[in-house]
């Protein structure tokens, strides 16, 4: 795939809102900080990396054997289907308002096609939810 120069997808609020269509991933996620030097060994893990001054963020996994005894955090990814454009305005502003309104923490990330919202594990239904009552 090559560089586009110009964002693909959809910008009109009402089309996005209208045609959201969330898919939660079923396997659950978590957020972690390492170092920049233990970052590299974890990329081929990492759904998403983000690098800050202070360190690296990374959305992984959770192997199932880490689940059950876990005290951390875990994250549902819900994936936002519809093709939207990194230039659009409110879609996200919107979703996360929507969750807001349930008590429903949030962490956005837009990729190139999608735009994928994380929330707490234990409220991934009331998320989609939430998310079934977006009206445009």
């Amino acid at each position: 795939m090559g560089i586009a120069g110009s964002a693909p997808g959809l910008t009109d609020l009402r089309a996005l809102l209208a045609a959201l269509d969330p898919e939660i991933d079923p396997v659950p996620k978590r957020f972690l900080h390492v170092s920049h030097e233990k970052a590299r060994e974890r990329m081929a893990d990492a759904l998403m990396m983000f690098r800050e001054a202070e360190g690296t963020t990374l959305i992984v996994d959770v192997d199932h054997d880490d689940i059950a005894g876990s005290e951390r955090l875990l994250w549902a990814r819900i994936t936002l289907r519809v093709q939207s454009s990194l230039t659009a305005v409110g879609m996200m502003a919107a979703v996360s308002a929507a969750l807001a309104r349930r008590g429903i923490p949030c962490n956005p990330v837009s990729a190139f096609l999608h735009d994928h919202i994380f929330v707490p594990w234990e409220r991934r239904d009331d998320a989609l939810d939430a998310l079934s009552h977006l009206t445009p």
